[in-house]
């Protein structure tokens, strides 16, 4: 299985990981699932960093690409087809849009989401696959 995990489940993974899910946890260590984090999220993070709003205990963001290898996880870049088509992506009450950019790349990449966001459920009904 591939699996593209959100932010606050890539920096549970890397940082405290007993806040994941029983599920989540297990299939993040089965090694044969194909784990990726997502330079989407590597931006959100260097942004609420930046802005006061994420604290990182004895890291910085920078660290945190290291970590990811690590790891064993794989990096997903922005594809600029993904970009260009993220219109595409139906509108729903949420409106982060980080997560919505997760979103339409877990569908496009045809990966399962790793994610406790309830607000992402909505997206289920157009191909979204999420593990919570």
């Amino acid at each position: 299985m591939r699996l593209l995990l959100d932010t606050h489940s890539f920096l549970w993974a890397a940082l405290s990981p007993e806040l994941l899910s029983d599920a989540a946890r297990t299939a993040i260590l089965d090694p044969s699932n194909d784990i990726f984090v997502s330079a989407i999220s590597y931006w959100e993070i260097s942004l609420k960093y930046g802005l006061g709003k994420l604290e990182l205990e004895g890291i910085t963001p920078e660290d945190l690409s290291e970590a990811t290898t690590q790891l064993g996880f794989g990096p997903m870049d922005l594809d600029p087809s993904d970009a260009a088509s993220f219109w595409r992506l139906p509108k729903t009450g949420h409106g982060d849009p980080f997560d919505r950019m997760l979103v339409w790349q877990a569908i496009q990449g045809d990966c399962t989401l790793v994610s406790r966001d309830g607000g992402l459920a909505a997206y289920e009904r157009d191909g979204l696959k999420l593990l919570r």
